[in-house]
């Protein structure tokens, strides 16, 4: 696969903990930081993917009202909390 460098100037404190890890482990920091940025854009892209999945759900008007959710919520503490919204 080919390879890009990437440069980032991070504090001192947080490359002392990749550091740390990378010897831990017995890897190197450039495998700790791959794995790291892998897993942030990974997670990023599912991010994204909920989002739009959201807004397509609110377009087609699948969602719960924010006053319906907020009578619910108040309900809990009674003697006789309402059926959660759906």
């Amino acid at each position: 696969m080919e390879t890009k460098v990437l440069t980032a100037h991070v504090p001192r404190p947080l490359a002392e903990k990749v550091d740390e890890i990378a010897a831990r482990l017995e890897r190197s920091r450039g495998w700790v930081v791959k794995q790291a940025l892998s897993a942030w854009v990974d997670q990023e892209e599912e991010r994204r993917r909920m989002t739009l999945e959201a807004l397509a759900n609110v377009d087609e008007g699948q969602f719960i009202d924010h006053q319906a959710v907020e009578t619910w919520a108040a309900s809990l503490d009674s003697d006789k909390p309402l059926k959660r919204p759906l």
